[in-house]
């Protein structure tokens, strides 16, 4: 996997686990696997900036969800 696919992946994550954490909260439950997700999200993130030399810019988050879909679009029809 490359660092675009983790970084984007892990955005997936981040995502997913917002509206998990505010359910949580709402029904008074500890947010326990909301808060794995996070820390899987975020660990994931962590790793794709560290290992991609220039790092990613707000600008180019589209371009690289774009090119990790289109990759996966390709492999999945193959």
């Amino acid at each position: 996997m490359t660092y675009d696919t983790y970084f984007v992946v892990g955005l997936i994550i981040l995502v997913l686990s917002l509206p998990a954490i505010v359910g949580a909260f709402r029904r008074g439950d500890a947010p326990r696997v909301p808060a794995i997700m996070l820390l899987i999200g975020g660990g994931l993130i962590a790793i794709a900036l560290g290992g991609k030399p220039n790092g990613y810019s707000i600008e180019t988050i589209p371009q690289v969800i774009d090119t990790v879909v289109t990759r996966w679009m390709a492999y999945f029809q193959a």
